[in-house]
């Protein structure tokens, strides 16, 4: 079965070693020291040995191959056992089969079988099936080979189990009962559900009922909501219909006064015009006042230039006639009804009080010099005042003349703007009249826009208000209710009945809300609940009958290995017995489990292994009382008799020889062709007599750079070369 073993940067094999087992025996011979050893520990390592300390290191990096001064270490140590599977001994459809391990500085590993990566579980379930167990007795290393003996009674229970076969019935009843582990943990978390679910589809179950008596409340409501949303519809039409025509006459209305107005605003100076002619009338009127009062002034002005020039003129006569005549009394009472008239004509205003006052001046000053100066002088100054009074009488004459021309102006001017102020003004009276009614007029088209506009705000909030209902409605009795024919014509009805409607409705409406609604969520929810229950029960009800087969199933592995320990125990028995008196001489050997195997139950822990021998000539009382060779050749008879019981399909035995002496290596080299018949034996040896019965010789070698080197050498082709 085993084919072959390739070894790279393993240990001492720094280079890639191959190693052929074309023979059913094979011995692996050399120095002490040389590395033959590693090649146990190979196969130990390629089949999943985890322990540092059965490969004789401390670190995964002591497997690895760690330089010389003629080679670099490496960086990885790989090992490749090849199988013969030609008789599907392995549970793959494959001829060959090749079990690969890796290791890296950093101490991790890779597995590979046939080269894809597995786990090293998949390796261990492998070579399981193959009668290739995990403890080890198919491969006893330098120094272990009474380790068997020396081992806990529950360790050599596992190693004769491991030798049995009976491996693949503990894989799959650990493997069972991790499963009826996890089917009772998801048994207890069903019932966690159940137990969390059963109120709650408690409550829902009572909910549904209330939904149901609430179904002939819904029916009651379909039909009113039916009754008023069609009524409703038909009232906001014929709202939106009215509201529209009212508001698109107001608008029409409301558009012909505006575009009037504005059409009078471009087109009407009324108000400029009369505004301008009043305030000319109000100037002229102003200016004919002012002319009148000019005219009045100077009108005294030429009056008392006048007197004063006649009377200039009659003294200056006076004074030619009689230069040196006393005053005449006519003289003086002339003066004085002047200073007289003067006064009485100074009451009418200020300025004519001031020109009085200077007329009296002037006349009293002409009446005094012209009788108290000389007559020549008075003469001349009497010339120069009738001159300057005529001059002074000219120039107020034609202002007279000029103001009179004016006045005369004005007045006509006056009258003019007067007559176009009237017509102005009655004109302005009817735009003005015009216009307010316009205003009026658009005032109030302006409201029944804004009350049309309101109005359909109002509507617009109803019909909202009216599809909120919907909604609501919908929710609670479902499409039924907003399901309704339209109708044709507005009912004969006052609006307090559709309000009256309304409030029924909205009675009902809480009151199917307080019920529950439609409830749609809650019998959904309660259908998937009640579902969600039926399902766990079922699927408790599966997993109690996966647990009650997994329990049966554990049972049943427990009995089927408890049968066949027990029948390969009577046959390790017996050839432990017959290799032990073989290889004493005489004497016995047994097996025995721990106590009484009455007392032990499915629950208690499985009774381990004792070892009683007996030796010929000599009384022992215990394993520890034996010699190393005692030991020795204790440790070989079970291990041989182990391996004739169930054979594996090869047996590495490392100088397990190492302490016998010449007679004993006769009966260990029968042994081991008595075994050889069944398994394929690899013996690392230094014994003469084993090497005399192996059929390849393997040498292996060391030089000087630390390398381990091999020389095979096959005995047949020996013998006939030596001939």
């Amino acid at each position: 079965m085993l084919k072959r073993l390739e070894i790279v940067g393993f240990k001492s094999f720094a280079k890639k070693t191959v190693l052929d087992f074309a023979s059913v025996t094979t011995a692996i011979v050399g120095p002490n020291g040389s590395g033959k050893s590693n090649v146990a520990e190979a196969f130990r390592f390629a089949l999943g040995e985890q322990s540092m300390k059965s490969m004789r290191g401390k670190r995964a990096e002591d497997l690895i191959w760690g330089g010389s001064h003629s080679m670099p270490r490496a960086n990885r140590a790989a090992v490749s056992i090849v199988f013969d599977n030609s008789h599907r001994s392995f549970k793959i459809d494959f001829d060959e089969v090749v079990i690969e391990r890796a290791v890296f500085r950093d101490g991790t590993s890779e597995y590979s079988v046939n080269g894809s990566r597995v786990r090293l579980r998949d390796i261990e379930e492998l070579l399981a099936g193959a009668n290739i167990g995990e403890t080890g007795h198919h491969i006893i290393s330098q120094g272990e080979a009474d380790r068997i003996l020396i081992t806990s009674p529950s360790e050599r229970r596992s190693m004769i189990e491991d030798a049995l076969g009976l491996k693949i019935y503990e894989f799959k009843k650990n493997e069972a009962q991790k499963k009826l582990t996890k089917t009772e943990e998801n048994i207890a978390q069903v019932n966690s559900l159940r137990r969390e679910l059963t109120p709650h589809l408690r409550f829902l179950e009572n909910q549904v009922k209330k939904l149901e008596r609430a179904d002939l409340l819904r029916i009651e409501l379909i039909s009113l909501a039916q009754t008023y949303f069609a009524v409703e519809d038909a009232y906001l039409t014929r709202e939106k219909l009215i509201r529209a025509r009212e508001k698109q006459g107001a608008a029409e209305r409301l558009a012909s006064a505006t575009a009037e107005l504005s059409e009078i605003e471009k087109r009407a100076t009324v108000d400029f015009e009369s505004t301008k002619y009043l305030a000319l009338v109000r100037t002229m009127e102003h200016d004919i006042e002012r002319i009148n009062t000019e005219r009045a002034t100077l009108a005294h002005d030429i009056g008392r230039v006048e007197g004063a020039l006649a009377a200039a003129k009659e003294h200056s006569e006076r004074i030619i006639r009689e230069p040196y005549a006393k005053v005449p009394r006519e003289d003086i009472i002339a003066l004085a009804q002047e200073v007289d008239r003067q006064k009485e004509e100074a009451n009418t205003s200020a300025d004519a009080l001031i020109a009085a006052i200077s007329a009296i001046h002037k006349t009293i000053r002409s009446f005094v010099d012209r009788f108290v100066a000389p007559t020549d002088d008075l003469l001349a100054d009497e010339e120069r005042t009738v001159y300057t009074l005529e001059n002074e009488r000219t120039e107020l004459l034609a202002k007279e003349t000029k103001l009179s021309e004016e006045l005369e102006r004005t007045k006509s001017a006056l009258a003019r703007n007067r007559e176009a102020l009237t017509a102005q003004e009655e004109t302005g009276r009817e735009l003005h009249r015009r216009v307010f009614d316009l205003a009026q007029t658009k005032a109030r088209e302006e409201g029944k826009v804004a009350q049309c506009e309101a109005h359909e705000r109002g509507i617009i909030l109803l019909s909202e208000t009216l599809e909120r209902e919907k909604s609501e409605v919908l929710a609670l009795a479902g499409v039924a209710a907003v399901s309704y024919a339209p109708l044709s014509m507005w009912p004969d009805e006052e609006r307090k009945v559709q309000e009256d409607r309304h409030h029924s409705l909205e009675r009902m409406k809480i009151r199917l809300e307080e019920a529950g609604g439609t409830g749609e969520d809650i019998r959904h929810e309660y259908k998937e609940v009640s579902a969600r229950e039926v399902f766990l029960g079922t699927e408790l009800e599966d997993l109690a009958k996966s647990a009650a087969g997994l329990g049966e199933l554990i049972r049943n592995l427990d009995v089927e290995l408890s049968k066949h320990f027990s029948e390969g125990l009577a046959q390790v028995n017996a050839s432990f017995n017959e290799y032990f008196a073989l290889m004493f001489g005489g004497g016995s050997a047994q097996l025995m489990l721990e106590g009484s195997s009455d007392e032990t139950s499915e629950e208690q822990e499985q009774p381990g292994i004792e070892i009683v021998v007996n030796l010929p000539k000599k009384k022992v009382r215990s394993l520890m009382q034996l010699s190393g060779g005692e030991r020795a050749l204790t440790s070989i008879a079970l291990i041989f008799a182990m391996s004739l019981v169930n054979p594996p399909p090869f047996l590495i035995l490392d100088e397990t020889d190492a302490a016998l002496d010449e007679a004993n290596s006769r009966r260990y080299g029968d042994m081991i062709e008595n075994l050889a018949k069944k398994s394929q034996l690899i013996v690392i040896t230094h014994n003469r007599e084993t090497m005399s019965r192996m059929n390849i010789l393997y040498g292996v070698t060391m030089g000087a750079d630390g390398i381990s080197k091999l020389l095979s050498v096959k005995f047949e082709e020996a013998v006939q070369v030596a001939k």
